[in-house]
């Protein structure tokens, strides 16, 4: 299973809307082994990284990326999946039963439910609100989605075993295909080995392991 180191930094009580930028995360592992595992055309380059302390866990993609599709229409849930948007599952074991989801798209709107198995999934759960925090920004080569989720929240959903966070890292990218239709080209930290595209699946999944 890949792994991905998550450095402790000693600073606690961090105010995330005031403390965190770019030199918070320089000092954290820089994951960039992505793939889309059912198209082959090159994507463009994505880092991830994490730190933790003893209050929050902290996350960041940097997506390099200026063309981001966003459905604007309303702020639904399938406004949000139908755009440019980075994801993070976090799962007790490999039984995914239940699984928490975490979709995000450039303009910071969140996605947050509960699944089980066979894309079972629940919309009406939602990540306790003082326990996440989310904030975009962009630049003139990418866009970046960064994150704060309490280490008690992971705790309280047995989401921290040992250190062991096991999550999934992954992305949704839109394209116009030759109808001028916007369709997905999905992306992810671990190829899941499926025919079709499948995230909702344990094998898509690695290990966050808190130094």
């Amino acid at each position: 299973m890949k792994e991905y180191q998550v450095k402790l930094v000693s600073e606690n009580h961090i105010n995330f809307n005031e403390s965190l930028n770019g030199s918070f995360f320089e000092k954290a592992n820089c994951l960039t082994d992505f793939c889309s595992a059912w198209n082959e055309d090159p994507i463009l380059k994505i880092e991830f990284r994490a730190l933790w302390n003893l209050e929050n866990f902290f996350f960041n993609f940097r997506v390099f990326d200026t063309d981001v599709y966003l459905d604007q229409k309303d702020d639904s849930f399938d406004s949000i999946g139908n755009s440019d948007r980075v994801e993070l599952f976090f799962r007790k074991n490999e039984s995914l039963n239940p699984y928490f989801c975490l979709e995000m798209d450039a303009s910071g709107r969140l996605m947050d439910f509960k699944a089980h198995p066979n894309k079972d999934f629940d919309f009406d759960w939602k990540w306790p609100k003082k326990d996440l925090d989310i904030k975009t920004s962009k630049d003139e080569i990418s866009f970046t989605v960064e994150g704060r989720i309490s280490i008690q929240s992971l705790r309280e959903l047995n989401l921290i075993e040992d250190n062991i966070i096991e999550a999934g890292v992954y992305r949704a990218k839109f394209s116009k295909n030759e109808k001028q239709e916007y369709e997905p080209t999905w992306i992810s930290w671990v190829n899941p080995n499926t025919e079709t595209p499948n995230f909702h699946i344990a094998s898509s999944f690695g290990k966050f392991r808190l130094l």
